[in-house]
């Protein structure tokens, strides 16, 4: 799975862009030191929610037990996720962070809007929170909504440093309820990052265990013939690619947790016949993404990545990493309910229950096939190609789309800090950026745009032919289900944006990679490489324009601005922190 920001990515951002080798290696002793000390076990699950104007947090390694299995967990508060913390729209919070490591640490405010350098990035906001020090964010809260928290420094946050944060609107919801529960999703191992990410600098396909087999030769062979079958795996064997290659790390070496709890462990809410639960569900895992459903019963979404939308009945969402999105359900009151969480390669999946009382749990569904990938998702659509590609004759025209825009209150006059490997660790370095005006963004119906002849260089190992908009896919592994499930073009502000300027310059940026060094970037280059940052000017609006050259998923994410998602919709188009670009896509954003 691809994903700017931790995705293959996330750990190469988190461990090489920031750590780098010396990083590693006080990592690497750190987590050894760290397993000899006597001290309490980190508890599974959030502590006590933490509100008020003043809030104290410490940073501290900590033993920590998964399936009677011990690891070292780098605990808020003595717990694996942090502390809850509940704030309000309109305060002033002041958050004491204190470091016990004996390496530097940080907190970055997932998808809060705050001054530059309370952000919590070391090397870009600030210098970071060195061992022993107490390091204090003061911001005013300016939204309300769900989003969490977690560390920037080095690999910590894949070692347990994250934890859901909610924000009170100052006027009171636009939906009722009359639960509340946080459903935190993450990934969690035994390994230390430093071996996962060496492994998989030997190998990309190291914890890929469901590679196509000769079974599934001679299956392919009896639907489409021998010739077919045998073009297409030859074509895959050209590109270095593997069909089935969803997820850097999968279910062989990751236990998948909800609320630090494991399917095992069976995190359970509570509720009474009648009630409405509200389900906020984040999405803190290094790398993966979770296809989420409660068989039996409907969602309602009402929010994504903190923002109210209007409502809308799904029977299943995908969930990417630093997502975040809240559904209401109501289940009845004679029965639990399993919440259940799949990997999208299927190799694994977290687990929890609604019930009316303590001890109860229903049938968890059970494993579906693996997806595979197709030529589509390399941008293979080449004229006249027979046999599952679009005929480019028969593509509509693109489509003009009314984008509005954000806030100026909401830019920065700082350079733009880009979260790819929420999946990547680069930062772009070439950048077209348009002199004319924008082009009407992509949105379903536009017809796919031939790649120029530029590569991005050494950076990128192949090079979609075509990309366009897949906004209205599910994507991969849930296509052509016969449940609701949400897709991006679903997604509609509640009430109209403010402000509806176009764009007055578009920067295109392609996401690239090259799987065999396990290398992913922007335009080719990997962050240590990028001349310089994107630079914006306070107060202007710009078009993004997204293009994944890669066949992984890549979740990007901007810090402390919103994007606003144009997927069609006009003056309500979504605003979301985070995006997931899927392979072969082309996507935009202002």
């Amino acid at each position: 799975m691809n994903t700017p920001g931790l995705s293959r990515r996330r750990i190469l951002k988190r461990v090489a862009a920031l750590g780098l080798l010396a990083s590693t290696q006080r990592l690497l002793s750190g987590c050894t030191s760290r397993g000899t000390i006597h001290a309490p076990s980190a508890v599974a699950g959030h502590s006590s929610p933490l509100s008020g104007d003043v809030i104290d947090l410490t940073i501290r390694a900590m033993p920590f037990s998964v399936d009677g299995r011990s690891t070292t967990a780098v605990a808020v508060n003595g717990a694996v996720p942090g502390p809850l913390l509940r704030l309000r729209e309109g305060q002033h919070i002041t958050l004491r962070v204190t470091n016990q490591l004996d390496e530097s640490t940080s907190i970055h405010w997932h998808g809060l809007l705050l001054p530059h350098d309370m952000d919590g990035v070391p090397g870009v906001a600030f210098r970071g929170i060195l061992p022993g020090e107490t390091f204090v964010y003061q911001f005013p809260v300016r939204q309300s909504g769900t989003y969490w928290y977690h560390g920037h420094s080095g690999a910590q946050e894949l070692l347990g440093l994250y934890a859901p944060l909610i924000i009170d609107p100052a006027d009171g919801e636009p939906f009722q309820y009359e639960r509340d529960y946080v459903v935190m999703l993450s990934d969690w191992s035994a390994e230390t990052p430093e071996e996962r990410y060496g492994n998989l600098k030997k190998w990309a396909g190291y914890y890929n265990f469901q590679k196509r087999t000769a079974g599934e030769f001679f299956a392919d062979v009896g639907r489409s013939g021998w010739l077919s079958t045998l073009q297409d795996y030859l074509r895959w064997s050209r590109m270095r690619m593997d069909p089935t290659d969803f997820s850097d790390i999968t279910g062989y070496s990751s236990v998948y947790l909800m609320n630090g709890m494991s399917p095992s462990a069976n995190w359970t809410g509570l509720f009474q016949d009648g009630e409405r639960v509200r389900l906020r569900f984040i999405n803190a895992a290094s790398m993966t993404f979770f296809d989420i459903r409660i068989p039996g019963l409907e969602m309602t979404v009402v929010q994504a990545d903190g923002q109210n939308v209007e409502p809308f009945a799904v029977d299943e969402f995908r969930l990417g990493p630093a997502e975040t999105y809240d559904v209401i359900v109501q289940p009845p009151g004679n029965q639990a309910h399993t919440i259940f969480a799949e990997t999208m390669d299927r190799s694994g999946h977290a687990r929890g229950t609604l019930a009316p009382q303590p001890g109860m749990s229903a049938e968890v569904p059970p494993r579906r096939p693996r997806p595979i990938r197709t030529m589509e998702d390399m941008g293979m659509l080449m004229e006249g190609r027979s046999g599952g590609g679009m005929n480019m004759s028969e593509m509509p025209m693109p489509v003009k789309v009314d984008a509005s825009s954000s806030h100026a209150d909401m830019a920065h006059t700082q350079p733009m800090s880009m979260d790819p490997a929420r999946s990547s660790s680069v930062m772009p370095d070439r950048m077209k950026m348009s002199a004319d005006p924008p082009r009407s963004s992509p949105i379903p119906g536009a017809a796919p745009v031939k790649h120029g002849p530029d590569d991005h260089g050494t950076g990128n190992q192949e090079v979609a032919d075509y990309s366009w908009a897949r906004l209205h896919e599910p994507g991969r592994g849930l296509e052509g289900s016969n449940r609701r499930v949400l897709v991006y073009t679903d997604l509609r502000s509640l009430t109209p944006n403010s402000d509806r300027r176009q764009p007055g310059r578009e920067i295109e940026l392609h996401l690239t990679g090259q799987m065999e060094r396990y290398l992913w970037s922007f335009d080719g280059k990997k962050y240590s490489d990028a001349p310089e940052p994107i630079r914006l000017r306070f107060g202007e609006r710009v078009r993004l324009t997204f293009v994944n050259d890669t066949m992984m998923e890549h979740p990007l994410h901007l810090h402390g601005m919103w994007m606003y998602l144009e997927n069609g919709n006009g003056a309500y188009l979504p605003r979301k922190h985070t995006v997931i670009v899927k392979p072969a896509e082309r996507m935009s954003v202002a």
